[in-house]
């Protein structure tokens, strides 16, 4: 493996005088065996490595040569833009192209929570930079003990929506009237922690975020593709934990087709669970010609119950044989684009259904996504016998992947701040991971058994050879190449 193109890349890092600093190979070496040693400690690292023969010829120094501090590993991983970590990814990417271990036709992406280096304990109370009124509604939804502990200098403004706000009150209020037998209700600290009202001072880029089964946690959020081919990585980064699933996918698609495009490669189909389902994600796919195998979220309903649709005439018809037109487009508090459609309230008012099927409104109404037919071509897609198969594909593909970078790559947890560091972290897992299939890769070599013939012997060999075995020859002659 060749890392000189580094010094290149590094150049205009480093002075012509002062103390020498660590050369750029030496670092990218070391941080390779870490993950690949699964070590995420550059202390417990450099010790290792002063340990090791083979590590130290890898890393081409002498046995009474001492080994960089621990600490330049850190100072140096700070000071190293994120463009030079993703440079070395594609560089590793590219080799995996050479060796014939990608296609880029069809990628899996995924996401999972990565533990931060930050605890719940320390989290604190943002300053309210809203008005007066709302300030008194901050503190019913937080505990009056912690908004002391608040760092008025700290620069952290509450920037929520007022419904959102209110949704977090109405919540803190259910927790705190649960009976006195229920478990932590009582609890002095049993209080809602939001990202929209708390955060941390020691890692202000981690996120609280939540996995089905598990406490709720500090975390950064590891989006990530996979070629399905051999499973390399083709693309990872770090984002905020406090983000949808479906907000990543356009940027990803963007960057993964960048990538692949770069090595002359074009994904066509997309693998991604429900979390990436979403109208307008649909319609990008659709735009850019890509096939995308993405569930549609559980809520969804793909017809509703006595009210068919008439798609020509853009209207749904009620049990009593009243029509509801389409009245137009509305956001909802949250942006989502939605159709509306509702009957004429004198149709209403005079139906006996009235009182179960709209009894307090005037009229009945239909809300439906603006995205109804993306959603209907992505319900049938999911279906399908090849959207079963392709299901089945996107679990054997990304989801080991992800379970070997967290229990053998060092990405259980992120040692470092901020959300750059922790994006230089992923990349090197990746890195690492990539190199590792590449060195145990070796293409299979497909034998030939086609053989050239002029048409005199053609016509001989067939007769001879239908004399003997009529029944178990099937021919194909294409300008003079026989293949059996």
């Amino acid at each position: 493996m060749d890392l000189s193109f580094l010094y290149e890349l590094t150049e205009e890092l480093y002075g012509r005088c002062g103390q020498q600093s660590i050369d750029p190979v030496v670092f990218f070496k070391l941080c390779l065996v870490g993950y690949l040693e699964n070590i995420a400690s550059d202390r417990r690292l450099i010790e290792h490595c002063s340990l090791r023969l083979d590590l130290l010829y890898f890393l081409d120094y002498q046995l009474d040569e001492p080994l960089p501090w621990h600490s330049t590993l850190c100072r140096t991983r700070q000071l190293y833009p994120e463009a030079l970590f993703e440079s070395l990814f594609d560089k590793i990417f590219s080799l995996c192209v050479e060796k014939g271990m990608v296609k880029g036709d069809t990628q899996a992406i995924d996401s999972a929570p990565v533990k931060a280096n930050a605890s719940m304990e320390s989290l604190v109370l943002k300053q309210v930079a809203l008005p007066v009124e709302s300030h008194h509604l901050i503190n019913s939804v937080e505990n009056p003990k912690m908004e002391a502990s608040a760092n008025p200098s700290s620069g952290q403004f509450i920037t929520a929506p007022d419904h959102q706000l209110k949704r977090l009150a109405r919540r803190q209020q259910r927790l705190n009237e649960r009976p006195a037998g229920a478990i932590g209700s009582t609890n002095e600290k049993a209080q809602l922690l939001s990202n929209k009202t708390h955060y941390s001072p020691h890692d202000p880029d981690a996120r609280i975020s939540v996995k089905p089964g598990k406490a709720r946690k500090l975390n950064y959020h590891c989006s990530m593709a996979v070629d399905t081919a051999r499973g390399v990585i083709s693309h990872i980064r770090s984002d905020f934990a406090d983000g949808r699933d479906s907000q990543h996918l356009p940027s990803l698609v963007t960057q993964v087709q960048s990538r692949l495009k770069a090595n002359a490669l074009l994904m066509q189909d997309l693998l991604a669970d429900a979390g990436y389902s979403n109208g307008s994600n649909y319609s990008m796919l659709e735009q850019q010609g890509i096939i995308g195998w993405i569930p549609v979220f559980g809520k969804y309903k793909p017809e509703i119950e006595g009210f068919p649709y008439d798609k020509e005439a853009d209207e749904y018809t009620c049990p009593m044989g009243k029509p509801l037109p389409f009245k137009g487009f509305e956001r909802n508090l949250d942006g989502r684009l939605l159709r509306n459609y509702w009957a004429a309230p004198s149709d209403c008012r005079q139906c006996m259904n009235k009182p179960t099927c709209a009894p307090k409104a005037r009229c009945r109404k239909i809300t439906r996504t603006a995205y109804d037919e993306q959603y209907q071509r992505a319900y049938a897609r999911q279906n399908s016998r090849r959207g079963k198969q392709m299901r089945r594909l996107r679990q054997s593909t990304v989801e080991p992947v992800f379970g070997s970078l967290v229990q053998h790559y060092g990405l259980r947890r992120i040692n470092v701040l901020g959300r750059s560091g922790a994006h230089k972290v992923m990349l090197l897992a990746a890195v690492a991971f990539n190199l590792k299939k590449y060195m145990k890769f070796k293409p299979t070599k497909s034998v030939s058994m086609a053989i050239a013939l002029d048409e005199e012997r053609q016509q001989s060999f067939f007769s001879s050879f239908l004399r003997f075995r009529p029944s178990l020859l099937q021919l194909n002659n294409v300008g003079g190449v026989l293949k059996t």
